[in-house]
């Protein structure tokens, strides 16, 4: 620099050689300055600091405090207060880092698990899966949903559900699934009509359940339940359930859309607004 005294570590360094030397801002050095936490013993004619040798000493203390985490505050007690009881302040900063410690490893785990959702899907093992969700189940399923769905806003919503769900938590959701198609397979039985109040619960549980995997706007149920008619896998699942039962739950759908002013034939997949 311009009008910089050349100096030598006999004479004391300038602020930018004990920054370069320490690894360590001069905004910091000059702010650690303006607090008196550490303090150039010397000034040049022209004013500017000159670091001695006990000045680089406290530095080098301070910068290992502060990378272990203490306030500049508690380093200016343990440097300056005598009766400070300096290993008592190390041990409490050491269970603060091991507590944090203990919290970037949970947040690990849980980017891992997250991941593993974003590409998986389901969490569980084929083991888990065939026991909560019934021999029926295909364990490609998340699989093939994964590259038919997977750039969508609703795979990402389902994959952040899985990530956090417990093994108990996805019986409880196999458990509702089970019992709404009872529901539904009684009230075909029971010769519920599209349009009436017994089917329009029926249609506004299965958002509810359905909720489980990403939220379900009315739309977008009556896409699925024109999926549910038109898609062979699904068809003959819940025509397994009782014979045109796609085509019967299809209709309560559109129903229910029609009483809110939803155009099934024109619906299209996406969000309420």
């Amino acid at each position: 620099m311009s009008g910089m005294p050349d100096t030598t570590d006999a004479e004391g360094l300038t602020v930018g050689q004990v920054s370069a030397r320490l690894d360590v801002t001069v905004r910091a050095l000059h702010h650690w300055d303006e607090i008196g936490l550490a303090r150039p013993s010397l000034r040049t004619p022209a004013g500017y600091r000159l670091y001695t040798v006990p000045d680089l000493g406290r530095l080098h203390r301070i910068v290992v405090y502060r990378e272990l985490g203490l306030g500049l505050d508690k380093i200016r007690a343990v440097l300056d207060d005598s009766a400070k009881d300096v290993p008592a302040a190390l041990r409490a900063q050491r269970a603060q880092i091991a507590a944090r410690i203990d919290r970037l490893r949970q947040l690990g785990t849980g980017l891992d698990r997250m991941i593993d959702a974003h590409e998986h899907g389901l969490l569980l093992t084929i083991e888990q899966q065939a026991a909560i969700f019934g021999p029926g189940w295909n364990p490609d399923g998340p699989v093939q949903a994964r590259q038919r769905y997977g750039d969508t806003t609703q795979w990402r919503q389902y994959a952040e559900r899985s990530a956090s769900r417990t093994p108990e938590e996805w019986q409880a959701v196999a458990d509702d699934v089970a019992r709404l198609e009872r529901a539904l397979g009684e009230a075909m039985d029971a010769g519920v009509t599209p349009g009436t109040p017994e089917a329009n619960h029926l249609v506004d549980r299965h958002r509810e359940v359905f909720a489980s995997y990403f939220p379900l706007s009315r739309q977008m149920q009556v896409c699925l339940g024109r999926m549910y008619e038109g898609d062979p896998g699904f068809a003959a699942h819940h025509d397994a359930i009782r014979p045109g039962l796609a085509t019967w739950f299809r209709q309560l759908v559109d129903a229910a859309a029609r009483a809110h002013g939803i155009d099934p034939d024109t619906a299209t997949w996406e969000e309420d607004r």
